[in-house]
This record gives C-alpha cells, structure tokens and sequence, in this order.
C-alpha cells in the first residue's frame, strides 16, 4: 500500500478536495434528523405552517448543497483514482522494457498483462471508493452517535453496543477474505495463460484437431477459477446480511425504548423520529462500507500483487572493466550460460571474431545456439567466464550503448502494426528514404516495396499480410537500415529460399562497411562460406573452424553435411 500511496502523493490537492467535500455532504446529512425533529415537535404539534414551510425549506437547501458537495467530491476522486492507474501503468510498462530476457521468461507475458490490466483497474476503484467513504462512512456512523447521545443518553446506548458489534464483524470478514482474493487473481493468471496459449497456438491445435481437449483443459481451469471466486464471495457477502442484521436489531431494541420513553414524558416524538434517522442512517452507511470493504480488500490484494511485480528484475549492473586494445573484436572466454529454471546451457565456450568476419552457429535442435548469441548483447548475463566486444566486458558497458552497435534479427520474424517505414525505423530512428532503400535492397527485398507500391504499405499487427519470407527479409533490412557493427541472424533466413539466402549472405559482405555476422541456421549451406564455424552440440563447442576443416575434424559437422547435401537438400 505505501507504493500506492507514493501515486496518490502526485495528486494531493485532488485528494484532499475529495473527502473534504464528502464530510461537507455528511456534515448536512447529519443536520436533517434535527431539522425534522424541530419540524415534528414544534410546527406540526403546533399547528405553525410558516414554521414548517420555513423547516421544509431548510431540508431542500440541504439536499441541494448535499447534491452539490456529492458531485464535487466524485468528480476529485475519479480524477485522482484514475491519475493513479494511469501512472501505474506507464511505469509498470517502463519496468518491463528493463527487464532483461531472463525476468521476462520469469515473469510470463499472462501474469505481467494482468497485473497491468486487472490489477490496476481493481487498484483504480479501490483508490476511488477510499477517496469517497473512507472519511464519509465513519463521519456519519460516529456523528449520528453522538447526535443520538445528545438527544437522549439511554437510547443512544444502543447505538454504543450495535456500532462496535458491526465494525467487529465487518474487519473479521476483511482478515479472512483478502488472502482469498489475492489467490483469485493468481488463478485468474493461469485461466488468461491457457487462453492466451490456445489463441496464440489455435492453428497448431487446428491442425491437430485438439479442439475438444484444449476446451477442456480450459474448462478445468476456468471451474476452478469459479469455484474459488464462488467460496471468496460466500464469506464476503456475508457483510450485507450480518449489517441488516445487527441493525435491525438495534432498530428494534430503539422502538421499543423510545416508546416507553415517550410514555414517560422523557423524550418527544420528534425526538424519536430523529433517532431512527440516525439507526437508518447508520444501516445505509454501514452497508455502503461493507461493500467498500470487499472493494477495498480485492484492491489491496491487487496493490500487493503491483508490489510483487516492481520488485521482480534483475538489474543488470556495469562492472569497472579496463578496455584491451589488442584484443579480437569479440571474445568469448570460457563461457558457460544457465537459464534461471536450471541446468546449464552452455559449456565452456571460447572462440574470437574479428570485424567484420562471419561467424556460423551450427548445431542440432536445443544445442545453445540462440543462447550463444544472446550473450553478445547482454540479453542473459553469463553464468562463468567473459564475453568482450571491442576489447571491453560486455557487462561494463553503459545503458544501451552496447545495443546501438548490434543489429539482432530474432527466430521469429516480429512485425508491428503501422508502415513499412514506421516499422524500419526501429532500426535507425532518423532514416532517410534512401537508407531504408538501400537495406531493404541489401536483404533482398526490393520486390516488397515494388508489389506494395510505396514505403508507406501497411503493416498489420504481426506483420501477417506479408509472407513468412517477406517478414523475414524486412526484419533483416530493419536491422541493417542502423548499420551495425555486429549484425546476428538468429536462424533468421529459414523461409527463404537457398538462392536468396546466399544472395542475402552475398550482399551483406559486399556493404561497404560489412559488419561482423554471425549466422544461426541449420543449413550448412548458410554458414559453409563463413570465416569460422562453431559447431555445438548439447551446450559444448565440438568444432571450431572452417567448412572444410570440419569436414576434416568434426564428425558431428560431417554427420549434418552429409545429411543435407547428400540427400539432395543442399544443391
């Protein structure tokens, strides 16, 4: 809660405006007992109709400033609740952006959404009924019991056992159900997971006509959500009738009294009438809080979770590291690479690269591949061992400026909804036409621009009204429109075609300045021409060299060699 807090500080005159004018409004409730009480015991037992025109007027001068106060109060709040959900967001996306690879897969995309959806719209309202009845509720029930005391001491008692009674079930309740609704929003996690994995596989499940399963898997999961929703709401609505209950009680009990009362002479009719104003005050107030609570406990099992989710990450630390001038570009010195889920990746890797050398990554399915050239820009950190670019820890560079000098083209081919020229200048920000051009051309793409008409085609969410070649050759161009000094191609060109892809290779060591590459595929085809071929298998580096050393060397390179090119694939 002291985060949320922390958001509510930003809006301070809003939220003190808000309950100020919510305790004008109760101030005015807690005068209309009196008024009608005066109205009862003096113009109408009087017969006065100007005293009671004059008594009736009052009351409607209260209702309109009540309504005004009211008004003015819900708007302060909603404009604080809503400033607060709006900065939650923002920084809860600018924490995303830090997060390196390893506290994304940590994280998961389904949790972090909800938190940014789900949770903060439950913060947003708990911040908005706090704002209005916090200070409104207690301000009524307190003041109509003291109120009631200075109408008569023996009624009011009443009103001193009901209260407590009341305020003793409502936080037994609070206790209990906010760890239950703090495990509601951790199934609703795993229900929005499976969803978002079924909608984003639901081609696969086609294919494999795993429909009905899939329903099913989703079914359990959604029942079990429904069931624990379901058990959370009996307790929770237990607040209502256990508040009718007391109160209707007390009702009773203050009926009673103040009928021997007004037989007795000790107090009036109006008195009582006044009395009951207040008892029904009170029921209204108290059942407003009680739904407040459960409000308000949803919302702070949702704070707690926002909590959890700033807390999460690694930052990523720069460590003091004295630059080598004689070394190779990139060096990796006995590298060795874990996910956080466990079991090591990679294994005492070493190798060098010079500028503008190719470097192919070959290797079976699950050998470390993609692993190996993550570690290049600091997207992991390194379990052991050192990986240098430009004669410098990768781990001492500052902010994004290791970043800048790398074009990285991911396995999938990520597209996002605008132009072709929007989605180009993520590469460089300040592209000229002729750059973009000349990088699409480069990734062997200019028949792209050609069939779409202009760099202003669009681009649908994806990418998918281009082909899975044509994405693929646009996130080249995008990487190389930056012209960077390391260019990785992470199995990048799988959809094209070999004729394009040795012309891709071709044309990006023909640039005028050739970036360092390095080449992630399962084709030898793809990395035979490179300079160096590391070859990988299960995490260890089994051969380093040429093609033509390998073939020599390693029989793992041979066995793929032969497998492709032997059985036709790569001619």
């Amino acid at each position: 809660m002291k985060r949320i807090l922390h958001y509510l500080s930003k809006y301070k005159v809003v939220s003190f405006l808000a309950p100020l004018f919510k305790m004008l409004e109760a101030t005015f409730e807690l005068l209309v007992p009196i008024v009608v009480m005066d109205l009862v015991d003096i113009g109408i037992k009087n017969g006065d109709k100007g005293y009671i025109i004059s008594r009736a007027l009052i009351l409607v001068l209260f209702c309109a400033l009540g309504f005004g106060f009211a008004v003015t109060a819900q708007f302060f709040s909603a404009k604080a609740a809503v400033g607060v959900a709006k900065d939650l967001r923002r920084d809860m996306y600018e924490k995303t952006q830090k997060f390196n690879h390893a506290d994304l897969d940590r994280a998961g995309i389904s949790n972090i959404l909800t938190r940014m959806t789900g949770d903060v719209n439950q913060v947003q309202t708990g911040v908005n009924m706090t704002l209005r009845l916090l200070m409104r509720s207690p301000i009524v029930v307190f003041g109509a019991v003291i109120c009631a005391f200075l109408i008569d001491v023996k009624c009011a008692l009443i009103f001193a056992v009901a209260v407590p009674l009341l305020l003793i079930a409502v936080f037994a309740i609070i206790l209990v159900t906010i760890p239950l609704f703090k495990n509601v929003q951790k199934k609703l996690e795993r229900v929005l997971r499976s969803a978002r994995q079924n909608l984003t596989g639901a081609r696969v499940i086609r294919a494999f006509c795993a429909e009905d399963e899939e329903i099913n898997d989703f079914d359990k999961e959604n029942n079990e959500l429904f069931d624990m929703q379901k058990f959370t709401s009996r307790i929770s609505v237990l607040l209502n009738p256990l508040t009718y209950l007391i109160i209707n009680f007390a009702i009773i009990a203050l009926i009673y009294t103040g009928a021997i009362r007004i037989e007795s002479g000790i107090i009036t009719q109006g008195a009582l009438l006044a009395l009951y104003d207040y008892m029904s005050q009170i029921l209204i107030e108290l059942v407003k809080f009680a739904n407040f609570i459960v409000t308000i406990t949803k919302a702070m099992a949702s704070a707690n979770r926002i909590d959890e989710f700033f807390k999460e990450g690694t930052p990523m630390k720069t460590i003091a590291d004295k630059r080598d001038e004689n070394a190779p570009f990139i060096v990796f010195d006995n590298v060795s690479f874990a996910y956080p889920s466990g079991g090591n990746v990679l294994e005492n890797i070493s190798f060098t690269a010079n500028r503008g050398e190719t470097i192919g990554i070959i290797g079976g399915t699950g050998s470390g591949k993609s692993s190996l050239v993550s570690l290049i820009p600091r997207f992991y950190e390194v379990s052991g061992g050192t990986v240098k670019v430009d004669g410098l820890d990768v781990r001492a560079y500052d902010g994004d400026s290791l970043k800048e000098r790398i074009g990285v083209v991911p396995q999938r081919a990520v597209l996002f909804a605008g132009s072709i020229r929007d989605n180009m200048k993520w590469g460089k920000n300040n592209a000229t036409d002729e750059e973009i051009l000349d990088a699409i051309k480069t990734a062997q793409g200019g028949d792209i621009v050609s069939a779409k008409g202009s760099l202003d085609a669009p681009v649908t969410e994806g990418g998918k009204n281009f082909s899975g070649g044509q994405r693929q050759r646009l996130t080249i161009a995008r990487a190389l429109v930056r012209k960077p000094e390391i260019l990785i191609l992470d199995d990048s060109a799988s959809a094209l075609d070999y004729a394009t892809d040795a012309k891709l290779r071709m044309a990006i060591r023909g640039l005028e300045n050739p970036p360092t590459t390095f080449i992630v595929s399962q084709r030898t085809a793809s990395v035979m021409h490179a300079d160096k071929i590391i070859v990988l298998d299960d995490g260890k580096a089994v051969g380093i060299g040429t093609h033509d050393e390998l073939l020599e060397s390693c029989p793992i390179y041979k066995e793929i060699y032969d497998s492709q090119f032997k059985g036709g694939e790569g001619k």
